[in-house]
């Protein structure tokens, strides 16, 4: 990422008697972040550093994306299961018999 978003009114971002800020959608769209993702702020010399996760974060979350599988889930879970029912081929609901 690393880029900075343009177009902010810094002055816009106060914040509330209840420990609130509001992001910009710029910041929300660029983070991914939807209402209720937990944000962690940090100091650095240059003002503020804001980064998407934080304290509520799940452990299984550091994980997104770093399992790889030898097959397809599809080809698992009928392994797990078994085969799946075949399904009716287009076309052939409900076709009558011809009659003479």
């Amino acid at each position: 990422m690393g880029e900075a978003v343009q177009g902010i009114d810094a002055r816009a971002n106060t914040p509330y008697s209840s420990q609130r800020i509001t992001l910009p959608a710029k910041v929300r769209e660029a983070l991914g972040l939807a209402s209720g993702t937990p944000v962690q702020f940090e100091l650095t010399r240059g003002g503020v550093l804001l980064r998407k996760g934080g304290r509520g974060a799940h452990p299984v979350d550091e994980l997104f994306g770093r399992l790889t599988l030898p097959k397809s889930v599809d080809v698992l879970l009928d392994e797990m299961r078994g085969p799946r029912p075949a399904r009716p081929r287009p076309g052939k609901r409900g076709a009558r018999a011809k009659t003479r």
